[in-house]
């Protein structure tokens, strides 16, 4: 499969994460991870890289990135790789750390393109990991600062020691209507935080939201029109046919999302209530009929969005509806068809 193309403009702002080989650990103790903070450091201080938010898990984690000067590309090189030599000599081992490449989408921060709602979205969602992965936050028995492997402490003013240079957050702030070193400021994030994490409690809530989707499996984070603006600067900075493909799938992406509501109206059913039925579920079948007959879509992506578990159980139910021929079948093929408008 051809490597997406890394995208590099002076002040790009990123999400940047990668996950352990085989989904093993990536830091095995806190000497792992302050092995990683240093390095991240290190990286900084050599490129100019801002962070904005930052969390460690065991076998991820996520960074929210900016390269002042178009280096991403050349940093994250050192920083992978010095990390990794660095890990497997400080716990003897050997060989892959990471799984596969990292993944840095670029995110929408300029207000050309509707400001920084979208990176407020991507700092709350790094910060709310430990609380999403159910180690602290509201409803649990230790706070969300009580995770001291997140830049959230100090965004609070609950960190341990002086804070990195290289961590900044100000912008982030900003978002909030916050200003660093105002009255108050450590006070008001925390309860907008807090708030979120009330807000992702609610079962009517949900976050099944654009934003969700694109952190998951988009190549940008933001709205119709930084996806042009970064159309028009890719444009002429490729010849290959790696950017073209990147597009070919984001639309079929979008296509599939777009057959997924559409389907849902014409049955009748909620996603929720599709997403927690049995793959066996004629309905459910009739869906991944109707989005795999007409995009691209992988397997493993289905499965994923409709909560189906291995890539086989898409195949399963895709080979049975289509070789079904009872008339309730036949019914749902007409129904799904005329969702392709």
């Amino acid at each position: 499969m051809p490597r997406n193309i890394r995208i590099e403009y002076p002040g790009a702002i990123y999400h940047a994460m990668c996950r352990g080989n085989n989904g093993q650990e990536i830091f095995i103790n806190d000497d792992g991870r302050r092995l990683f903070l240093s390095t991240l450091s290190e990286v900084c201080g050599q490129t100019g890289w801002q962070v904005h938010a930052y969390v460690l898990m065991s076998n991820h984690y996520h960074l929210l990135l900016e390269t002042p000067e178009a280096n991403l590309v050349e940093g994250m090189s050192w920083f992978q790789g010095s990390y990794t030599q660095r890990f497997n000599s400080m716990f003897q081992r050997r060989g892959h750390l990471y799984q596969g490449r990292y993944k840095a989408i670029p995110v929408q921060t300029d207000p050309r393109h509707g400001g920084l709602e979208y990176f407020r979205q991507i700092s709350s969602y790094i910060h709310l990991n430990p609380f999403r992965a159910k180690l602290c936050g509201e409803g649990f028995n230790q706070p969300l600062e009580s995770y001291r492997w997140s830049s959230y402490p100090a965004y609070i003013g609950k960190d341990r020691g002086k804070r990195p240079e290289w961590l900044v957050r100000s912008k982030v702030l900003r978002t909030w209507g916050l200003e660093e070193g105002k009255s108050g400021y450590l006070k008001g994030y925390q309860q907008r935080i807090e708030r979120l994490m009330k807000f992702e409690q609610d079962p009517d809530a949900g976050r099944k939201g654009e934003f969700e989707k694109q952190v998951k499996h988009g190549w940008f984070i933001g709205s119709e029109s930084y996806r042009e603006y970064l159309d028009r600067y890719l444009k002429d900075r490729t010849n290959n046919d790696n950017y073209r493909g990147m597009q070919r799938r984001d639309h079929d992406l979008s296509e599939a999302e777009r057959l997924l509501t559409a389907g849902l109206k014409a049955l009748g059913v909620s996603e929720e209530e599709i997403l927690e039925s049995k793959s066996v579920r004629i309905e459910k079948q009739a869906l991944v009929w109707l989005i795999k007959s007409h995009t691209t879509v992988r397997g493993n992506w289905l499965a994923d969005r409709l909560q189906m578990g291995h890539p086989m159980n898409v195949s399963r139910a895709l080979s049975r509806f289509r070789t079904r021929e009872d008339r309730e079948t036949e019914q749902l093929k007409q129904k799904m068809l005329k969702c392709l408008g």
